[in-house]
């Protein structure tokens, strides 16, 4: 495709922009300590399908979730609508805290879903990679950038992970071992030669 805005890869109806594989990423907790589930404007994106499972496994998780959170989500719910008419995950009213945070001994911020071995919102695990659904099927997989992850991009850069490898199991339980080999392959031509690349 065009390289006007950068190489783009084409895996079946799946859209990798080039920042994907060759922007490097490595999740620095020690650094941040899980500022980016108290931070923000918005909650993290929701899939439809993945509203049901949040309320199922409630009173799984539930119990780890601060007394906030929980009077949150007696409040508005378990997702709200964003600005932009998208599903988040609920806020703490007066805050960026997601309603489903908690806090571990050392004080850094955790998912209560994910540490009661739930499953968190797929957006959660993906990150930095954020995942654009289009009207007519098919979607595009783009890198988010954000400031209080700036030690995670530093970190990749040193130790030499990019952001598809750091994020190898997640791209593959929410798109396939296929779609993860062939975004390895394109990958690996990419970073060789720069030329824009088809996969079907």
């Amino acid at each position: 495709m065009s390289r006007q805005f950068g190489t783009i890869i084409q895996i079946g109806d799946i859209l990798v922009s080039e920042d994907v594989v060759l922007e490097y990423f490595a999740c620095d907790y020690a650094a941040c300590k899980g500022e980016c589930c108290i931070e923000g404007d918005a909650g993290a994106p929701l899939e439809e399908s993945e509203l049901p499972v949040l309320e199922r496994d409630y009173p799984k998780y539930s119990g780890t979730m601060r007394p906030a959170g929980r009077e949150a989500v007696a409040l508005n719910g378990f997702f709200e609508i964003d600005r932009d008419g998208e599903l988040v995950t609920t806020l703490v009213p007066g805050s960026g805290v997601c309603a489903y945070a908690c806090y571990n001994e050392e004080g850094g911020c955790i998912c209560a879903i994910e540490k009661c071995g739930c499953t968190k919102p797929r957006s959660c695990s993906l990150y930095p990679v954020r995942v654009t659904r289009f009207k007519g099927g098919g979607m595009a997989l783009n890198l988010h950038r954000w400031d209080i992850c700036r030690r995670a991009f530093e970190k990749g850069r040193l130790e030499g992970i990019r952001a598809y490898r750091f994020l190898e199991r997640p791209l593959t339980d929410a798109f396939g071992a296929d779609f993860y080999e062939a975004l390895c392959a394109a990958a690996e031509k990419l970073c060789a030669d720069g030329q824009t690349l088809t996969q079907e």
